[in-house]
C-alpha cells in the first residue's frame, strides 16, 4: 500500500472539489482512468471522483459552487451524478461502495463501503489507484495493489483473485484484452489463465456490451493484437463465432488455401494504418466473412470462394442485428464495402476500361476512396511479384479514375431520367418495366454510347423501347 507519493494535480477543479468536500467533512479522491493516464502522460477530459458517503450530495454542492454552467445530471438508480466543470471538463461523482454478484448476472448488489472496498472492486490494478484531493492530504497517492508498478511493468493484472473478478463481471475479460491492445501491455499469466477458465461466462453478457468493447478494440492502433488475444484466450466463439470459422487451412490433393482469419487481421491492420474510420475497419474485419459459407473444392481449380463478397454483403444486416450494432447508414456502408471489395481488382484485371471505371465510380459513389483503401489493404500475398502487379494495376486504376472524374463527376451520378417522368411520357404503369428502362439508360451512358444528359437519354429511350 502506497500512501506517501505525491501526484501533481494542476487542474483547478481538484482544489474546487476538495474545498467543497472539506467543508462537508468528506473524504474525496480522484480515481480510476484519470489517475492511470497521469502516469501514462495522456490528457483526459473525464474525471471520476469517489467520496466516502453520497456522491450525489457532493455533486450537488459542487454544482452550486460552479453555477448554472454545471449542467448537473443525477442517476439515482446507480448512485452517481455527472456535471460539467470548468473548461468543459466532465466530472462524475460516486460514493465509495462494495459490490457482490449472483452467478447469472453481471449487475451487482451495491452497498456503501470504504475507499478500500471501492478500489478492491475495480477491474485492474492500473485502474485501482486514487489521489486524495482534501486539503490536508492533497495529491497523496493511494495505491493498494501496486498499480503504479504494473504500469511500469506494462502488465494487466486484477486487484483480487482473477477468477472472482471475471466470474463476477465477465465483461472485464474483454476489457483486459482491450487495455492490453490499446496500451501495448501484456496480460499477467495468472490473469490470462483465469480468462481462459472463465471464457464461458461471456454467455451472460449482452451483445451491446460485447459490440462496444469490440469497437473499442477496432479503434486501437493495431487492432489485430486484440483479436489474436481473443482467439488465444478462447473468447472468440463466445463473442464473434463467425470470425472463429475463418480460422485454419484445409488441404486436399496437396492444395491448401490461406488462413482467412490471419489474412483478415492483416487487412484490418493495413486499413488501421491509414485511416481512423472505425466503420471501414469493421468492413475490413468482415470483408471475407462469407468464405467459410461458400468454400468449395474444384478438381480443376482447387479451393474456390465464389461470390463470397455477394454472400458476405447479405450477411452483414444479420450480423449487425445480432451484435446490436446500428442498423442505419453505417451498417449499409459496411455491407456495401463487403459487397464491392472485389470490384476494383476485377476492373484492374480487365485492363481499366473507361466503361468499367465509370461503372465502379457510379456504384461506389461518395464511398469510392474508402473502397479503394480497403481493396489496397486486401493485398497481403507473400509473392512479391503478385503484390507488385496488383499495386501497379491499382495505380493505373486510380489514374484513370481521376481522368474520368475530371471529365464528368460520376461519383455524384444520377440517372438523367426518372421513373415518374417515364410513366407520364410513355403512359406506363408502375412496375419492373420502369427499372428496365432506367437500367438501359445507365448502361448506355456508362458504356459511352450516349452522353450523360437528359435530351440524349430520351432519344435513346424512344429508340430502345421499339426493340425491347
Amino acid at each position: 500500500m502506497q500512501t506517501k507519493d505525491k501526484i501533481q494535480l494542476e487542474d483547478p477543479v481538484f482544489r474546487l472539489v476538495g474545498s467543497v468536500a472539506d467543508r462537508a467533512g468528506r473524504e474525496a479522491y480522484v480515481v480510476g482512468g484519470y489517475v492511470r493516464d497521469i502516469f501514462l502522460g495522456k490528457p483526459s477530459k473525464d474525471i471520476d471522483f469517489v467520496t466516502v458517503g453520497s456522491g450525489i450530495e457532493l455533486a450537488r454542492e459542487i454544482a452550486k459552487e460552479i453555477g448554472p454552467s454545471a449542467n448537473l445530471a443525477v442517476y439515482s438508480n446507480f448512485g452517481t451524478a455527472r456535471l460539467t466543470g470548468p473548461g468543459h471538463t466532465e466530472l462524475e461523482f460516486v460514493g465509495a461502495r462494495r459490490e457482490s454478484y449472483s452467478r447469472d448476472s453481471r449487475n451487482p448488489i451495491v452497498e456503501d463501503g470504504t475507499l478500500t472496498d471501492d478500489l478492491s472492486r475495480r477491474d485492474f490494478t492500473i485502474n485501482a489507484m486514487a489521489v486524495c484531493i482534501n486539503q490536508d492530504r492533497f495529491g497523496t497517492l493511494v495505491d493498494l495493489f501496486d498499480g503504479a508498478g504494473d504500469l511500469k511493468r506494462k502488465i494487466i493484472c486484477t486487484p483480487l483473485d482473477p477468477d472472482t473478478t471475471f466470474s463476477d463481471d465477465p465483461l472485464r475479460m474483454l476489457r483486459a484484452i482491450r487495455f492490453a491492445t490499446r496500451l501495448g501491455f501484456s496480460i499477467h499469466p495468472d490473469t490470462f489463465a483465469s480468462i481462459k477458465r472463465n471464457a464461458h461466462r461471456m454467455e451472460i453478457i449482452t451483445k451491446e456490451r460485447i459490440a462496444d468493447e469490440l469497437t473499442k478494440i477496432l479503434k486501437t492502433e493495431r487492432p489485430s493484437i486484440g483479436f489474436r488475444i481473443l482467439d488465444m484466450a478462447g473468447l472468440l466463439p463466445y463473442v464473434f463465432p463467425e470470425l472463429e470459422t475463418l480460422k485454419g487451412v484445409e488441404t486436399r490433393e496437396g492444395k491448401g488455401h490461406k488462413d482467412n482469419f490471419a489474412h483478415t487481421l492483416q487487412v484490418l491492420d493495413n486499413v488501421a494504418a491509414v485511416t481512423d474510420d472505425v466503420w471501414l475497419r469493421w468492413a475490413a474485419l468482415l470483408h471475407d466473412i462469407a468464405k467459410p459459407v461458400v468454400k468449395k473444392w474444384d478438381n480443376r481449380l482447387g479451393w474456390t470462394f465464389h461470390a463470397h463478397n455477394v454472400v458476405g454483403e447479405k450477411m452483414i444486416p444479420s450480423i449487425f442485428r445480432k451484435m446490436k450494432l446500428p442498423l442505419n447508414d453505417r451498417m449499409k456502408f459496411v455491407a456495401k464495402m463487403v459487397g464491392m471489395h472485389m470490384r476494383p481488382q476485377n476492373v484492374a484485371d480487365e485492363g481499366v476500361t473507361d466503361s468499367g471505371v465509370r461503372r465502379l465510380i457510379t456504384d461506389a459513389g461518395q464511398d469510392i476512396e474508402a473502397l479503394m483503401t480497403l481493396c489496397e489493404a486486401d493485398i497481403t500475398s507473400k509473392n512479391p511479384e503478385k503484390v507488385k502487379r496488383q499495386l501497379q494495376g491499382f495505380k493505373a486504376l486510380r489514374k484513370r479514375m481521376e481522368e474520368v472524374q475530371a471529365a464528368d463527376d460520376y461519383r455524384n451520378w444520377k440517372n438523367p431520367i426518372g421513373g415518374k417522368e417515364i410513366m407520364e411520357r410513355l403512359g406506363i404503369e408502375p412496375g419492373p418495366r420502369i427499372a428496365q428502362i432506367k437500367d438501359a439508360v445507365k448502361e448506355a451512358i456508362l458504356e459511352g454510347h450516349i452522353p450523360n444528359d437528359h435530351e440524349a437519354a430520351w432519344a435513346f429511350v424512344e429508340s430502345w423501347i421499339q426493340t425491347h
